[in-house]
């Protein structure tokens, strides 16, 4: 059975990896090199201020899904809203639903509104994200370029209770 926790340094290397995997095979991502582990240790440091947070998914002690808050936009009038990310490689059918409805209950403390950024086309995305009550607000058209081919970016929307 999947356990969901917060990450810790020492989930970076498998964190780094899962990304990875990404970047090398997808457009998931639109980072084109993949990330040095300093770069993703440093890019951890940045959740121990908070509001932001990063959860993992562990299944038979393996890291096999990561989840997290990020500033949606740097001004700080956006400081209530949050962008949500996820990315799961190998996980059991139904801990990324679970990975992330642990990181949605945990955000309703701290925003009004959370966005989901997804490269187009990403069926399986668009679906967990419906399905957790999530809606289309926006599409960007051909806004990034990867693997030789143009890619649209789904702009999601999840109105929070507070």
């Amino acid at each position: 059975m999947a356990q969901v926790r917060s990450a810790t340094l020492d989930d970076m290397p498998a964190v780094n990896g899962i990304y990875n995997h990404y970047v090398h095979h997808t457009a998931i991502t639109f980072d084109e090199q993949p990330w040095p582990l300093s770069q993703r240790q440093a890019w951890f440091a940045k959740f121990a201020e908070g509001p932001y947070e990063l959860l993992i998914c562990e299944h038979n002690d393996q890291v096999v899904g990561f989840a997290y808050t990020s500033a949606f936009r740097p001004k700080t009038a956006y400081n209530r809203s949050a962008e949500v990310t996820i990315y799961t490689k190998l996980a059991p059918k139904g801990s990324g639903t679970e990975l992330y409805k642990t990181l949605l209950a945990s955000a309703e403390q701290n925003f009004h509104r959370l966005y989901a950024v997804i490269a187009l086309p990403n069926p399986e995305s668009i679906g967990l994200h419906t399905k957790l009550g999530f809606k289309e607000v926006g599409l960007l058209n051909e806004v990034g370029y990867k693997f030789g081919v143009y890619h649209s970016v789904a702009m999601l929307e999840k109105q929070l209770h507070r």
